[in-house]
């Protein structure tokens, strides 16, 4: 669900992205809100997909972005042997634990991106075979790229949550606004 994301400052692009960088975030964890962690792992669909696997994914997937920006290696080490790993809460994870961590990589992002010289400034992909050789990306790329990438997942969390209980988005904002 789109809400409204204020104008920037003229001239503050990196404002402007991570202001529709927390947007986005801000579409999954309303779609989170009032659940039972049973709901919140449940799959209401013939998709494999949850809330909480989601969530998991999202947080784990900027963590990882953040890291290769950082030239550091990801917290989780993700490959095809474990990939699945990412899109499910194990037993000892938790809806709360997983939303205080995102918080955690968003601060971080928010600061990286805040401190950087210049959006201009570049990183390599890492060398694995979906990416160019030898491959760079810009920080605005990894701006826009985890816009996308939670936008995606902001679009399946809404339909996932109208499949448990059919609330919709727009229910979803008045519920977060009341508080």
């Amino acid at each position: 669900m789109v809400t409204h994301v204020a104008a920037e400052t003229q001239g503050d692009e990196r404002g402007a992205l991570l202001a529709f960088l927390e947007e986005q975030r801000g579409g999954i964890r309303r779609a989170l809100l009032g659940l039972t962690e049973e709901q919140a792992r449940s799959r209401p669909s013939a998709s494999e997909l949850s809330l909480g696997g989601l969530l998991k994914h999202v947080a784990e997937v900027e963590q990882s972005w953040l890291a290769r920006a950082r030239q550091e290696p990801p917290a989780v080490h993700r490959d095809q042997s474990n990939w699945d790993e990412c899109f499910r809460l194990t037993d000892d994870e938790t809806v709360a634990g997983q939303l205080a961590y995102w918080e955690k990589v968003a601060g971080e992002t928010e600061k990286y991106i805040r401190s950087a010289p210049s959006l201009d400034d570049t990183f390599p992909l890492p060398p694995d075979p979906w990416f160019p050789p030898e491959g760079r990306v810009s920080l605005r790329w990894l701006c826009l790229h985890l816009i996308r990438e939670t936008a995606r997942h902001a679009g399946h969390a809404d339909i996932i949550r109208e499949s448990l209980d059919g609330k919709t988005a727009f229910e979803l904002v008045a519920l977060e606004q009341r508080g």
